[in-house]
């Protein structure tokens, strides 16, 4: 920073973690059209004043305000991300607009707790909205207390003139109607006010009897529209005309916000919940299907008191050390009492956790500063699961939870309190604040007959549980169900998301019958899943399933499926120190080929890890783009010993089953050829000639040239997940655009279709073994395209059979020469909805 230029420190208004602003999961906020500055994860909740100065803007939701400072910097602080949309609930405003303030006085209050079970994030963003009146900017970094850490430095500009040029008789548009869902919010206003920027003319924005700078995001911000306020832009200058035109033209089109982006209620309390929400029914999530009858169990969450000061550092750590061991200890025991992998895959990711030097760092910190282990454990898994929650990516959001469950196991250890298990009685409604998954891992079905929380989704680890257990489960239920009282007779419905808390007889009667009929025709489905896959005029499909281990096999045959389309060989590989050698993973291979027997193909995916996967004893250089980077048979190729053990160990399967070997992430034909050469040594020193070989289909490049691959293997199998990430150039778990990452994207389809194109012209048979295989409407699509293997998640055998079996090949072929008509992903949905049977 320079010495001479006059300076500004701006102190942080909250305790927390500092975030660098373009990381914040918001567009505007990270993309820096608000402003620059800096971003916290906050501890606490009292807002300070970060600067003196006057309170220049309040908005009306109370999430938000602006301090104007002597030298005329404009610092807005926003508390959260989309809190717009939480109408002033939990915000205690202590100041008024206009009010002088000095730094570090409270100027909000607002409930920490309540804010950040219904917002998007907690997130808390510090910014200079009117830059030019900053000539450099420093940003601090790590741990600040509220009223006394700097986190931003300000070298101010000396004289800039920034006011806009005025002239002229003013000119006035036309009444403009408001179309953004949650009116001129931040996102909005700041494109908006970045296009009102760029003319040199005053324009304000005028709304009644109010009006706002339109160059300021605060101040159109604070204008506090909503969808259907009539507003009118007002310019003078010598520009004036074309920034009423352009700026006009802006709002009419949502100022780039489609409705789908708009932020919404939170889905704690969603819109749609509190709408049909009444004295007789609460609404909530649907997130796993059926109807139960049954009685209200309530479940509550213990609590803790953690002292925050500890004894010697080195007995908190000793202390620390046996509580994350004997957690993993639990967890193996919970484990061992499972037979459903899935279950098992997520309890197995909970004992990761215990391990993840993030978690780990921060708690060590604590200690080092002297407090107790519990007290260094707790904010450490509360910071973690708040960053988790702070993207807009709900399958991240969702894994808060599962931080917050391994959290409480440990701390529950440190604090010496034991967990009360779930023992509930048959015929349980079971309704909590939030359910760990370790205890829905435990639920007994037959006691159990579903569940609501207040908290979580369709995509936690609770509801996908919930559903591989095949218990009826409502996320996001009203505040009011945990008021119900014990014991009174409720109907959850897990498809629409409803509870019925006061039933009558003819609704009882008239859930008994769809329960009997959901169960009668899952009966039908499970009865008929032995029989062949086949279209109802007899054209076979091989449907099939993906599966991880020996034991995955037994129970996808066990449940219809005609073979293995994808045998991840990743598990042998994982959580380890070493490879496993040729001898382990042969003895794995060879178990699921038994699993399968003779007659059943098996194909077994060659290592996939790399980049974004990484192996411990693998090193890899770090890379800017993972995904782009060394994975799937690029690794292979680079490590040509682990490919050779590998390959060596899949063919000593060879005697015991259909055997094929399939190469991932292959993307020109010379990996093509390094792979099938290293394969064709081991196939003459094995003996093994009879072995079927192919490829994944998950880049572009593969579908494109599918017709020169096709002479040089046996068959395809399209990875829909990577396929849908490349093709669209979006990453699957970026915060904003993973919700777009479609598979049913037109593009994606016609990347499928140009590789059944490809593959039929030689003779060669294509296979779907990426998410949308298991997706029962889009089964006859895939067949029409050209498909004749779906390799599906094990509890998706029988219906995708069924709903083959209700299509016959040429009705297949028509939808599909309908769908890749279509134009959106949404058209897509929108016509498989209307023509599922």
């Amino acid at each position: 920073m320079g010495t001479n230029a006059p300076r500004l420190d701006i102190l942080a208004p909250l305790s927390g973690w500092l975030v660098p602003l373009d990381s914040v999961p918001d567009p505007v906020f990270a993309g820096k059209m608000v402003g620059d500055g800096v971003s916290v994860d906050p501890t606490s909740g009292s807002l300070l004043a970060p600067v003196g100065g006057v309170i220049s803007n309040l908005h009306s939701a109370h999430h938000a305000l602006t301090i104007t400072t002597a030298e005329g910097v404009e610092v807005m602080v926003h508390i959260g991300i989309d809190t717009v949309m939480l109408k002033g609930q939990g915000f205690y405003p202590l100041v008024q607009q206009g009010q002088q303030v000095s730094a570090g006085q409270p100027v909000i209050d607002f409930d920490i707790d309540q804010v950040g079970r219904q917002a998007a994030s907690l997130l808390t963003q510090i910014v200079v909205t009117n830059g030019e009146t900053v000539a450099r900017m420093q940003a601090a970094q790590g741990l600040v207390a509220a009223g006394r850490d700097v986190v931003l430095t300000l070298e101010l500009a000396n004289g800039k003139d920034a006011s806009p040029q005025a002239g002229g008789e003013p000119l006035l548009s036309a009444e403009i109607a408001i179309g953004n869902p949650a009116g001129l919010h931040a996102r909005p206003a700041a494109v908006f006010a970045a296009k009102a920027k760029t003319f040199s003319s005053d324009v304000r924005l005028l709304l009644g009897d109010k009006e706002a700078n339109a160059k300021s995001v605060v101040s159109v911000m604070g204008l506090a529209t909503k969808l259907g306020d009539r507003v009118r832009i007002r310019a003078q200058g010598p520009d004036a005309e074309a920034a009423v035109a352009e700026l006009g033209r802006l709002l009419d089109e949502r100022c780039g916000e489609k409705a789908d982006e708009a932020p919404t209620a939170p889905a704690a309390a969603p819109t749609g919940a509190m709408q049909q929400d009444s004295d007789t029914r609460l609404a909530g999530v649907g997130s796993s299907p059926g109807i139960a009858i049954g009685r209200i169990v309530h479940h509550r969450l213990q609590e803790f008191d953690v002292p925050e000061r500890g004894q010697a550092a080195n007995i908190e750590q000793q202390a620390f050390a046996r509580a994350t061991e004997e957690a993993a200890a639990q967890l193996d025991q919970v484990k061992a009492q499972l037979s459903d992998p899935a279950k098992q895959a997520i309890l197995a990711m909970h004992q990761e956790l215990l391990q993840d030097p993030e978690l780990l760092a921060q708690t060590y910190s604590g200690l080092a500063d002297g407090k107790s282990a519990a007290w260094s454990w707790r904010a450490a898994f509360s910071a973690y699961s708040a960053r988790l929650e702070a993207q807009d990516n709900p399958l991240l959001r969702e894994r808060a939870n599962d931080i917050r469950d391994v959290g409480r196991r440990v701390l529950a250890l440190l604090a010496g309190v034991k967990q009360a298990a779930l023992d509930l009685p048959a015929g349980s409604i079971l309704i909590a604040e939030d359910l760990a998954p370790s205890d829905t891992a435990a639920l007994d079905p037959a006691k159990v007959r579903g569940f609501c929380t207040r908290t979580g989704g369709a995509t936690s680890h609770v509801a996908i549980l919930a559903r591989s257990l095949g218990i009826p489960a409502i996320c996001g239920i009203s505040q009011a169900a945990l008021k119900l009282p014990e014991g009174r007779e409720v109907i959850l419905d897990g498809g629409e998301g409803t509870l019925t808390i006061a039933p009558t007889a003819d609704e009882i009667a008239a859930a008994e019958r769809e329960i009997a009929r959901l169960a009668e025709r899952r009966a039908a489905e499970a009865e008929r899943s032995m029989l062949p896959a086949a279209t109802r005029d007899g054209v076979r499909i091989d449907v099939v399933a993906n599966i991880r281990n020996a034991a995955d096999a037994r129970e996808a045959v066990a449940k219809g499926a005609e073979g293995v389309g994808l045998l991840r060989s990743e598990f042998l590989f994982d959580n380890r120190d070493t490879a496993p050698s040729e001898a382990e993973q042969a003895a794995e291979y060879c178990a699921v080929a038994e699993a399968l027997g003779k007659d059943r193909p098996l194909v077994v995916r060659t290592l996939d890890v790399g980049g974004d996967k990484p192996l411990s004893y693998l090193p890899l250089p770090k890379e800017d783009n993972p995904f782009l980077g060394l994975r799937g048979i690029r690794v292979s190729l680079e490590r040509p010993d682990l490919l050779r053990t590998q390959l060596r160990a899949i063919l000593r399967a060879a005697p015991l089953t259909q055997l094929h070997i399939m190469f991932p992430m292959v993307a020109s034909l010379d990996e093509l050829r390094a792979a099938k050469a290293v394969l064709a040594e081991e196939q003459v020193a094995a003996g093994q000639a009879d072995v079927k070989v192919g490829i994944m289909v998950e880049v572009p490049s593969a579908a494109v040239l599918a017709a020169r691959f096709a002479p040089e293997v046996d068959f395809f199998s399209i990875g829909t997940n990577d396929l849908t990430q490349y093709v669209l150039a979006m990453d699957r778990g970026h915060p904003q655009l993973a919700k777009q990452a479609d598979a049913l994207h037109p593009a994606v389809l016609a990347m499928i279709a140009q590789t059944c194109d490809g593959a039929r012209a030689h003779g060669k048979w294509v296979g779907v073994c990426g998410g949308l295989a298991s997706d029962e409407r889009a089964a006859p699509l895939l067949v029409g395209i050209g498909v004749t293997e779906l390799s599906v998640s094990t509890p998706a055998v029988a219906s995708v059979k069924a709903t083959l079996a209700r299509w016959s090949l040429d009705e297949c072929r028509q939808l599909a020469d309908e769908v890749l008509a279509l134009s959106t992903a949404a058209e897509v949905r929108h016509s498989l909805n209307q023509s599922a049977r």
